[in-house]
């Protein structure tokens, strides 16, 4: 590190000041005390109006706190809720009332709101409650709740494009979205001593990681993305239990691109968010043109692509990294190619493919989300630049999914090597149940599996649909309750294994016992049978349908 990559500054222009602790411990007494959490808000709003604004529809919420305002029990966090999640101005002489430690002077002081005439204020930032409890089975969740401990925040952010007009800033801090939950959800906690947060935006996953890591480094290529940071940081130094006259002690802010800032570093977990929206480059574009929560800068997936192998660099032996990643596929290819090809053979790899897109939703999905759209113009000539970007480079679609990479530990090979599509809903949070495969794959790798015993995993059952009137079934399937809910078609032979699996018998007993009761027959081969039986009940353990005993 050098000293030009350590962020420390508390008075970042266009950005909450961090630099004013007083402020900032009087603003967390005032949001307590007013109720402003994810519960609050929801109660405030009722079910209807609280799904609309997870949909970023404002209206319903706004005609439930007009009706709340004028109530005396729920007048000050209905100020609260319209003045940072609707983007509503208030009067001065409300958010006094509402908030009578750091009053309408303070949150001017500290950057967060702005005067707006006749005597009222508007938001010049979204500060929202964040919660870490509950979570849902379908993977569908409010952008403010995830599953992960427990702990009540606010993050603050740049305001979204629901709630102000034109087009998003080109250095838009991002909020709390279903990109940064994804991540949050998949990633595998354990205790690890150092951590990293590689574009880091607001900080969203290193919340997370102070709940395991005992310190994180956080790093970002926009020192406003950083100021953000470090005013979330403080303002929830309680609930993070981080000392404020010491917040270098359990983080690190370091200001540059991609790996710069901790190169000849090494760390246990690695987890990114990084800005990969593939985005069309132009002649003479420069740095400032790009909006920098979401484009790297770098044409096609080639942010990705340098990720995916430049990550194993900075991983402590047995370290790991969880990311998130768009990958571009190539006309008559398979969407595995490339990420096949980005992947060093001396790491472990798992892509898991959770979305694939046509060019044309792609342009789509990505001009809208920056408010592209509002300018007819800018928008025709975007999207036309998208079409044409992917046509030069032969792009059929676009896929979307989690990525998993460790470096082996000292002495070790690579174990794991998995490219697989999964689209339906999966539960969340998934990230322990990646883990728990990953442990598999490891015991797997370590153990002679012929000797094992095995027990069929708590969650797993068995269907078995025939013809009517047909003596024996046509398909057998083992369906997993939890984690991927993968399903598996078995064989008679494979069938009959799992049957048996309760721990008493060993996996070459019970193949054994198999062979003698349905080979024998002519052209039999015991070896094959063997051998693919084998194959069959090891794909069982690394999927989790089968446990060691």
């Amino acid at each position: 590190m050098t000293p030009s990559t350590l962020f420390t500054s508390g008075n970042t222009p266009d950005a909450p000041r961090s630099d004013l602790p007083d402020l900032l411990r009087a603003l967390a007494e005032d949001l307590r005390r007013t109720g402003y959490t994810v519960d609050g808000v929801a109660g405030l709003l009722g079910p209807a109006a609280h799904a609309a604004l997870a949909r970023d529809q404002l209206i319903p919420a706004l005609i439930a706190t007009e009706a709340a305002a004028g109530e005396e029990t729920t007048a000050a966090l209905a100020a609260v809720v319209r003045l940072w999640l609707l983007a509503e101005p208030q009067p001065a002489g409300t958010l006094d009332a509402a908030l009578p430690g750091i009053r309408t002077a303070g949150l001017l002081e500290l950057g967060l709101v702005e005067p707006a005439g006749e005597g009222r204020v508007q938001a010049k930032v979204d500060l929202r409650p964040y919660g870490w409890e509950g979570s849902s089975d379908d993977g569908a969740q409010g952008e403010d709740t995830v599953s992960s401990g427990g702990a009540e925040l606010w993050v603050a952010s740049d305001l979204a494009a629901h709630q102000r007009p034109g087009v998003l800033r080109h250095d838009h801090v991002l909020g709390i979205g279903q990109a940064s939950t994804t991540l949050v959800q998949v990633t595998a906690r354990r205790h690890v001593a150092r951590a990293l947060d590689l574009g880091t935006g607001c900080g969203i996953q290193t919340f997370h990681l102070l709940h395991h890591a005992e310190h994180v480094t956080a790093t970002d290529i926009s020192d406003r993305a950083l100021a953000f940071t470090r005013f979330n940081l403080l303002l929830n130094a309680e609930a993070l239990h981080l000392d404020p006259a010491a917040l270098e002690a359990r983080v690190s802010l370091r200001l540059g691109s991609m790996l710069d800032p901790v190169a000849g570093e090494e760390f246990e977990l690695v987890v990114s968010n990084p800005p990969f929206v593939i985005t069309p480059r132009s002649p003479g574009e420069a740095a400032a043109d790009q909006f920098t929560y979401r484009d790297g800068g770098l044409p096609g997936d080639d942010i990705v692509a340098a990720l995916v192998r430049d990550l194993p660099t900075v991983l402590s032996p047995g370290g790991t990294a969880q990311l998130l990643g768009n990958w571009e596929i190539r006309a008559g290819a398979a969407w595995a190619d490339r990420p096949q090809s980005w992947v060093s053979p001396d790491a472990d790899a798992w892509f898991i493919q959770r979305e694939q897109v046509s060019p044309e939703q792609y342009a789509e999905t990505w001009l809208q989300d920056a408010s592209e759209a509002r300018d007819r113009r800018l928008y025709q000539d975007s999207y036309a630049a998208y079409l044409n970007d992917f046509a030069a480079r032969d792009v059929a679609a676009i896929g979307f999914g989690m990525i998993w990479l460790r470096r082996p530990a000292a002495g070790a090979r690579p174990v794991i090597s998995r490219f697989e599509e999964i689209s339906y809903p999966i539960e969340q949070p998934v990230g322990p149940h990646l883990g728990a495969a990953v442990e598999r794959a490891d015991w797997l790798a370590a153990h002679e599996l012929e000797s094992a015993h095995l027990l069929v995993a708590d969650d797993v059952t068995e269907e078995r649909h025939q013809r009517p009137g047909a003596e024996h079934p046509g398909v057998i399937l083992l369906r997993q309750g939890a984690g991927l809910r993968r399903t598996n078609l078995l064989s008679t032979e494979l069938a009959g294994f799992v049957s048996a699996c309760d721990g008493e018998l060993s996996v070459g007993q019970i193949i054994g016992a198999l062979e003698a009761l349905l080979g024998g027959y002519e052209g039999y081969d015991s070896g094959a049978f063997r051998e693919g039986l084998l194959n069959e009940v090891a794909n069982l353990v690394r999927d989790g349908f089968l446990l060691p005993a």
